[in-house]
């Protein structure tokens, strides 16, 4: 059982296309993935072809009325299953304090989950925020994967992370796994590798070696509600999210 954390403190930077295209790298290649739309913004719930709409049926119904995870799945063709997000779940931040009950819930529920769900890997969509929301992902979590976009600003955003990464360690009695993925990379822009460098610079050798490159159909895929694989698989989107699949699987990540 591997559950993957995907965050950074700056929107933009590529988190709900890597859950959704690692999820469908792993689903191509046999394995169970599970996707958890954790953001109450709910950009990989609405990239659905068919997304709930109804708060109960979504991950704010595990909150709110202690719906088991397993009664929130649903499908998605060639990508795995999805427990859907809705704006709703915002009130987790102010509606059901910040203690370890609260932050631990999440790490229970997807353990009950996990009892029905041989070799589940689960991929976190998480909320930019840092708050309850972000916490549980981190409390739940094996791994994290921090997207970098290719400019300076997601730096700030991924040393946020870290330096909260560091904080919980006494809290979490471990240091929990991370690596940083630089994404909309263009090796044709000097500010591309300046940003890896700094990125190497501050975060060593988490920093993954291979990139997401800039890729128009990755941002037309996910428009379309469709997986990177299902909408161009030969394109360098699809190559480099099978690249990440492949390495995370050497490095018994997953």
């Amino acid at each position: 059982m591997t559950r993957i954390a995907i965050m950074n403190q700056k929107g933009g930077v590529g988190k709900t296309t890597t859950a959704l295209n690692l999820s469908a790298a792993i689903y191509r290649c046999g394995g169970n993935s599970m996707m958890l739309d954790m953001d109450p913004q709910a950009h990989l719930t609405s990239a659905h072809p068919a997304p709930v709409n109804n708060s109960e049926a979504s991950l704010f119904g595990f909150y709110q009325n202690n719906l088991p995870l397993n009664q929130l799945l649903i499908e998605w063709d060639n990508v795995g299953k999805l427990i859907c997000s809705h704006r709703e779940l915002i009130k987790v931040e102010t509606s059901f304090g910040k203690g370890p009950s609260i932050l631990n819930r999440l790490k229970i529920g997807l353990s009950d989950l996990e009892s029905d769900q041989p070799g589940l890997v689960t991929l976190i969509d998480s909320s930019p925020n840092l708050g309850v929301l972000t916490l549980s992902a981190i409390f739940a979590a094996d791994l994290v994967i921090i997207p970098i976009s290719s400019d300076f600003l997601s730096i700030n955003g991924a040393k946020k992370i870290e330096h909260t990464l560091n904080a919980l360690e006494k809290v979490l009695k471990k240091r929990v796994e991370r690596r940083y993925l630089l994404t909309k990379y263009d090796k044709r822009r000097q500010m591309s590798s300046q940003v890896f460098n700094i990125a190497k610079t501050y975060f060593g050798e988490d920093v993954l070696d291979l990139v997401i490159s800039e890729n128009v159909d990755l941002a037309k895929s996910i428009n379309e509600g469709k997986d990177i694989f299902s909408y161009n698989s030969k394109c360098t989107g699809a190559l480099n999210y099978s690249e990440l699949y492949q390495h995370l699987l050497s490095q018994q990540l997953i």
